[in-house]
């Protein structure tokens, strides 16, 4: 089974304005609540792509609530921990569009609740339930009240038990994981170029830097490029590159939650690199084009042109 964690899952309020004026007044020409987070945004892709998952994390509140009812009506398994205190929290995500038809997207996101000891734990505990063949991903940032180095004890306690980690998170949370060989982990160019203090220019580069990760420890390294494309280094040696597709930037919240879907759909079902990385691709492109994340008829579209 495939499992996502998402310490500090939201509700996303999306609402599309005419040109943004600060401190002006403003009448939306759309409103949306949609599931927030980058893992559980994965979870969702994959159930998009026929692929189940289990998604896990903490709930507080009737926004925690609403969010698993909504998690349950997608279709998607669940195993939140659930917080006495507080409420989950919710991002909002302001699309403006002005009169020459340019695109902005500003975001405000919740801070979410206070998570104590005994809840970590109790998460923790639940994690121990997986083992050989299972996969766990790990996404995003890691709230203030929790341990900063949380995904490494997670990925320390589950040594040895044949589950394969998926990691997408910055710098120094991605960096401090690499000595457990997490099967996946996928920065961005920028990411990259951060984490060694240098210029990426090029693809050239990407895996001149992908490579010193696998040194690292990492099993195969993903990079997205946002408009330049994406580039994978597998731990079998070969190396898969691609341009970005043709498209309208619609949306470029949880694209990069919708590679990480893709790759893992395609891998899980073909067991084949160059399969899972087309399907990483799509994925991430498909929901950048669309106003939601993407659906597995606009995943196979874009795959069928590469």
């Amino acid at each position: 089974m495939i499992y996502t964690i998402t310490f500090n899952p939201a509700l996303d309020y999306n609402v599309g304005i005419g040109e943004f004026e600060l401190g002006g007044l403003h009448r939306t020409r759309f409103e949306k609540m949609i599931l927030g987070g980058k893992g559980i945004n994965v979870s969702v892709v994959l159930k998009n792509l026929g692929v189940d998952s289990v998604m896990s994390g903490f709930l507080a509140g009737y926004t925690g609530r609403e969010l698993e009812r909504r998690a349950n009506e997608a279709g998607c398994g669940t195993h939140f921990i659930w917080l006495e205190e507080g409420a989950s929290r919710i991002n909002v995500k302001i699309k403006s569009e002005g009169e020459d038809g340019r695109r902005i997207e500003t975001e405000i996101n919740g801070q979410g609740p206070d998570i104590p000891a005994e809840k970590v734990e109790e998460l923790f505990s639940f994690l121990e339930t997986l083992g050989e063949g299972d996969i766990l991903i790990l996404s995003g940032s890691i709230p203030s009240s929790l341990p900063a180095d949380a995904y490494e004890r997670i990925l320390e306690r589950l040594q040895g038990r044949g589950i394969c980690f998926v990691v997408d998170a910055t710098q120094k949370l991605l960096v401090n994981v690499l000595k457990y060989h997490p099967f996946l982990i996928k920065p961005n160019n920028h990411e990259l170029a951060e984490i060694f203090g240098v210029e990426i220019r090029d693809k050239d580069d990407v895996v001149v830097y992908a490579k010193k990760l696998q040194e690292m420890g990492a099993r195969n390294v993903l990079v997205s490029m946002g408009g330049e494309g994406a580039v994978l280094v597998a731990e079998d040696g070969s190396e898969f590159r691609a341009e970005a597709p043709k498209g309208k930037l619609v949306n470029s919240v949880g694209a990069g939650d919708s590679m990480v879907a893709g790759f893992v759909a395609g891998y899980t079902k073909s067991g084949d690199y160059e399969t899972a990385f087309k399907m990483g691709v799509s994925a991430g492109s498909a929901s950048a084009f669309s106003e939601e994340l993407a659906t597995e008829e606009e995943v196979m579209a874009i795959y069928r042109t590469l």
